[in-house]
């Protein structure tokens, strides 16, 4: 095959998004005679997408070279831009620098304005942005989607309108920021956008609508996204951030196995191309962890997480309380939030609640609901009103105000049940059977305890089944809460030291009957072991 049909061939496979075949048939045309450096941009972009960071880095600096070659500043400036942006992405910030800065020296010798300047211009936006200055970075943003009008560049232009609704959501204007992001989702749905911009954008409005707890257009984009991935089968730039924002949205919805499985694929991507998933692989995978009581394995998640340069919060802080460490909770979370943005903070809200509860600092949790229900007014979407509902109700409770804790968690659960968020359900009817509890109406307290014990066993939630667990007991008066007959009797045996086969035998039950028995006493009970077990017994009076 001639170098002139390779790059026809590499040019229609691009077109059609074949990232693999465009690579394929632009490299082999650049072996046999060369590319000029339009195409070895294109073969930078396929490489790229397709994991080949290093490959993708060579290309696109030789059409940086081949630009100046031919006397295109503007071109050879753009993908210094875009080098520069890469290598940021990558975390690299020297090697970032010297690019950008490399960049905009070419545009300085422009003789006349150039879109480039304004994609020169998106770097010191994002560093305004993560460095603490949204008002700042809205300005930048806004100049580049000026650029963009200018100069009819559609990706400069929803680039531009991305960091803007960044900016303004981090500014605390949710409703604005979030209208922004489905105005340039527009423009991407319709394949308007180039592909890279086109990712970045996907999961950019993803992220943050997660961040602004607005589930249904984080599920809306997610799905969106699931299918631009699924349509570019050898796409791995930007399909591991799908898979962990898939995760999250499997763990939110109660799938933790699948919410696993997603997490795994997008680990695995994060190494061969897809940097941005190393994140929200391992939270994702740690979230889960924690929930299910395997808290080593949720810490070493959080550590892995932690590698990408952006904090594990606020599930660090909960793995410290599931730990029943609430004063270290209580400086994570607070020290977390405190440094936050505004959008950030915002997200970190219930769990700063739920951690001051635990720690007994009822005022400092009052402040938090004070701020989500703000936000509820200013953005009533329906996640936001469940958690300002929630936390209101266990504050409420907490302050022996069982009736108006009622309304505010009844409302919650209403929400949660219709977000299709069962965890959070069955908390909340945990936290309405102690309201219930609290007004002396033991018969509906043991009916929403039963109920959220029931859900948390379905999810296999073990330390949140042992505190409904709890919660039982002491509505009961003490009784053997959530344990059949067998399963008390199973328990009192183990409790005297005697081991499977004995329980087994005395019982008149095969051994592997005994077993499931006994997992399901650890889940029901949210316990790990033997010890913990036969602990559990002594302290409730079920020792033999």
């Amino acid at each position: 095959m001639s170098a002139e049909t390779g790059i026809d061939e590499g040019r229609s496979a691009f077109l059609e998004h074949r990232w693999t075949d465009a690579f394929e048939n632009l490299r082999d045309a650049d072996e046999r005679g060369g590319l000029p450096p339009t195409d070895l941009e294109r073969l930078a972009t396929a490489e790229l997408l397709t994991g080949n960071t290093t490959a993708g880095l060579d290309s696109l600096t030789r059409a940086h070279e081949e630009f100046l070659v031919v006397g295109d500043v503007a071109g050879a400036a753009r993908c210094a831009g875009w080098m520069g942006m890469q290598l940021m992405f990558l975390g690299e910030p020297a090697r970032a620098g010297g690019w950008l800065a490399r960049g905009q020296r070419l545009v300085d010798e422009l003789a006349e304005p150039s879109a480039v300047q304004g994609l020169l211009l998106l770097p010191e936006g994002l560093g305004k942005l993560y460095g603490g200055d949204p008002a700042g970075a809205l300005q930048a943003f806004s100049r580049v989607g000026e650029f963009g009008q200018r100069f009819h560049d559609k990706d400069l232009s929803a680039l531009g309108l991305l960091g803007t609704g960044q900016a303004t959501l981090m500014l605390g204007h949710p409703d604005k920021g979030l209208k922004m992001f489905d105005e340039v989702m527009v423009a991407v749905t319709a394949g308007e956008l180039s592909p890279i911009p086109s990712g970045i954008i996907y999961c950019a409005v993803i992220g943050n609508c997660h961040l602004a707890l607005d589930l249904e257009r984080a599920l809306e984009w997610t799905t969106a996204l699931d299918r631009w991935c699924s349509s570019r089968p050898d796409m791995v730039s930007f399909s591991g951030q799908c898979q962990s924002h898939r995760a999250e949205l499997f763990m939110l919805h109660g799938a933790w196995a699948e919410a696993l499985m997603a997490a795994a694929a997008a680990q695995g991507l994060s190494v061969k191309g897809d940097p941005q998933a190393l994140y929200g692989g391992y939270y994702q995978q740690g979230e889960v962890e924690r929930l299910s009581g395997k808290l080593d394995d949720a810490e070493a998640s959080y550590r892995q997480a932690a590698r990408s340069g952006y904090e594990p919060q606020p599930g660090l802080a909960l793995l410290w309380l599931a730990r029943k460490n609430a004063q270290q909770a209580q400086a994570m979370i607070r020290r977390a939030a405190g440094a936050a943005d505004v959008a950030t903070r915002r997200n970190m809200l219930p769990a700063l609640v739920e951690i001051e509860l635990a720690a007994s600092d009822l005022e400092a949790a009052r402040r938090g609901v004070q701020e989500l229900e703000a936000l509820a007014r200013e953005c009533p979407m329906p996640m936001v009103r469940a958690v300002a509902g929630q936390s209101d109700g266990a504050v409420r409770l907490a302050d022996g105000d069982p009736s108006a804790a009622l309304k505010s968690l009844r409302e919650a659960w209403r929400l949660w049940l219709e977000l299709g968020v069962p965890y959070e359900a069955a908390r909340c009817r945990a936290l309405i059977g102690s309201a219930c509890h609290a007004l002396g109406d033991e018969a509906s307290a043991q009916m929403d305890f039963e109920a959220a014990h029931a859900g948390f066993l379905e999810l296999g939630a073990a330390p949140a089944a042992g505190w409904v667990a709890s919660l039982m007991r002491e509505s009961a008066g003490g009784a053997t809460g959530p344990l059949t007959r067998r399963e008390t009797e199973v328990l009192r045996m183990v409790a005297s030291g005697e081991g499977n086969r004995a329980i087994a035998a005395e019982l008149y039950l095969s051994e592997k009957t005994v077993a499931r028995h006994i997992s399901n006493i650890f889940l029901k009970l949210g316990l790990s072991s033997r010890a913990a077990a036969t602990r559990y017994a002594f302290e409730h009076g079920l020792a033999g």
